[in-house]
């Protein structure tokens, strides 16, 4: 085991640090205000620019995690979102391509529109009806685009019909629930583009037991993939060669 030698000095406490950049040597740090205690991008006020008005649940720092594996997987295949509700993160993704200069990926966007379906009380907290105030009209009219976003209204996996031969780049799976997210890790994972990324939003929270245990059991049973957990709540999945 690596030990420090008892002749080095103490390291300063990374707070210290920050307050007084000269302690780290003659270097600053860049971007200072944005360690809190360390590196949050996410809260730079371009980024919150950015998302201004598009935060209908996602918090700020999970909307950086999906701009950032967008950014790298874009080139791949189509972007999906399962799980729209409002379509404030929809907005977001077709927001995103845009500023980095695609105009042509296509944005699939799969809900109810009419609240959640039949869930699993043994597994689920959320239940019928939940997250039914949105409509797949108040969506398209939100996140606009119709040459490049297909909005599938109705229940997951029957909107799924017809796409077996997609190749997808990147997909953000919200639907809270053990069945829809079983559902979409099934459909989506054999056609996820090597080199892309699944960010399940749900894994972490203790309101959506069901997803992460849909999420574990999928991958243990796949055996290819290990879901990364984040202090976000969510779980991120790469498909490698």
């Amino acid at each position: 085991m690596w030990k420090r030698n008892r002749n080095s000095p103490p390291r300063k406490p990374l707070e210290a640090v920050v307050a007084a950049p000269e302690l780290a040597g003659a270097r600053a740090i860049p971007d200072r205000e944005l360690y809190q205690p360390t590196f949050q991008p996410w809260h730079d006020p371009a980024f919150l620019a950015e998302i201004e008005g598009l935060r209908d649940l996602v918090t700020p720092d999970r909307l950086w995690v999906v701009r950032s594996l967008l950014q790298q997987t874009r080139r791949l295949g189509e972007v999906w979102e399962c799980g729209v509700y409002k379509g404030g993160t929809a907005r977001f993704l077709v927001d995103t391509l845009e500023r980095l200069g695609d105009t042509t990926t296509l944005v699939r966007l799969f809900d109810t529109f009419a609240g959640m379906p039949e869930s699993d009380p043994a597994r689920d907290l959320h239940g019928p009806g939940d997250f039914a105030d949105t409509s797949a009209s108040a969506v398209a009219e939100r996140v606009g685009r119709p040459e490049r976003v297909c909005i599938h209204a109705g229940w997951i996996p029957t909107t799924f019909a017809g796409l077996e031969s997609t190749t997808i780049g990147f997909a953000h799976v919200d639907t809270d629930i053990y069945r829809s997210v079983r559902d979409c890790a099934e459909f989506v994972w054999p056609r996820l583009a090597i080199g892309g990324a699944v960010v399940f939003d749900d894994y972490g929270f203790p309101t959506c037991p069901g997803a992460r245990e849909a999420v574990d059991e999928f991958f243990v049973a796949e055996g290819t993939a290990v879901p990364l957990a984040l202090h976000t709540g969510q779980a991120v999945v790469f498909k490698g060669p």
